[in-house]
């Protein structure tokens, strides 16, 4: 996944809200970890306040459903 693309759904995620989307951001920040690593997914969390927004914070570690 390109960091343009994550940008993308991640932005539409926040924008949406529920925990549902929560859930896909999460699925999200796995891809990006796996494509980019950790520090691609901090500046992500930062960018968009998930750590305010659902409790995602700077530092955690994602998996990719997808290896």
């Amino acid at each position: 996944m390109t960091l343009d693309k994550a940008h993308e759904l991640i932005a539409m995620h926040v924008e949406l809200g529920s925990g549902y989307n929560r859930n896909a951001a999460l699925m999200v920040l796995g891809e990006v970890m796996r494509d980019h690593g950790q520090q691609a997914v901090d500046q992500l969390i930062r960018d968009y306040g998930l750590e305010q927004k659902w409790g995602i914070k700077p530092g955690t570690h994602f998996e990719s459903a997808f290896k």
